[in-house]
């Protein structure tokens, strides 16, 4: 195990008598692509805000890179960048200006945020679309930016939430490519969070199932690949046919 820079303990937050998040134990490592798969409602997105430091815990608790979220959100923001599932641009501006006004707000000179707005761009693959209003990109040209204005912080960890809907199949692919690579070449730690099992399955290393609120398996993709275990078939198992008896591994 290398450097663990999430760590969840007993994390657990209620709506009254509804709970949404049920004693979660998780920790995930410096590098790692980890997906958090389940259905909608399975509290996936709470347990994200909760990291991000947006909603506080009923009981346990959340540090990430060694910090509280919970005491400390601010300074856990600068550690994080989110990607949610609706993106929000001025689609009057251009790509290139949309990111300059976020490096601007995070502290860049004029200079240096066109510098790095220019060396994001071309990092995930929109350097044609420099110029072009972001009220005529496609889902997966927003997307594709909505990732360099991620990375315009350059953060520890990447938290997207459902980040191919509406995407078709080939800019999915495309996406999560990029994805692996943005990873390994610059260490960056992403939970991709979705629904889709085929996409977690490609995009990710491990993979936590959630359902009603429970982390019901935590699973290791290579290690299931090489002993031709079918990620479907526990998914099923877990998710499908009464998981919800099951508990953590």
């Amino acid at each position: 195990m290398g450097e663990q820079v999430i760590v969840l303990t007993d994390l657990t937050k209620k709506y009254g008598n509804f709970t949404a998040v049920d004693h979660i134990n998780l920790s995930i490592c410096k590098g790692e692509i980890f997906g958090l798969l389940g259905p909608n409602g399975a509290g996936k997105s709470t347990t994200i805000l909760m990291m991000l430091g947006l909603t506080e815990p009923t009981s346990g608790k959340v540090e990430i890179c060694g910090i509280n979220s919970t005491m400390n959100p601010i300074e856990v923001k600068r550690k994080i960048g989110y990607l949610p599932e609706d993106l929000g641009f001025y689609d009057d501006m251009t790509g290139l200006e949309n990111l300059v006004y976020t490096a601007l707000l995070n502290g860049f000179s004029k200079k240096e945020a066109k510098e790095k707005a220019i060396e994001l761009l071309n990092r995930v693959g929109l350097a044609e679309q420099i110029n072009k209003k972001t009220g005529k990109y496609s889902r997966g040209m927003r997307q594709r930016l909505g990732l360099a204005d991620v990375l315009i912080k350059n953060p520890e960890i990447v938290i997207l939430d459902e980040p191919t809907s509406g995407i078709d199949p080939t800019g999915i692919q495309e996406f999560i490519e990029l994805i692996r690579n943005l990873s390994r070449v610059h260490s960056l730690t992403v939970l991709f969070s979705s629904h889709n099992l085929d996409q977690v399955q490609k995009a990710c290393d491990r993979v936590g199932v959630f359902n009603h609120g429970k982390l019901l398996a935590q699973l290791d993709l290579r290690e299931m690949e090489s002993k031709k275990v079918e990620l479907i078939d526990i998914y099923n198992n877990y998710v499908k046919e009464g998981g919800e008896k099951h508990e953590q591994s």
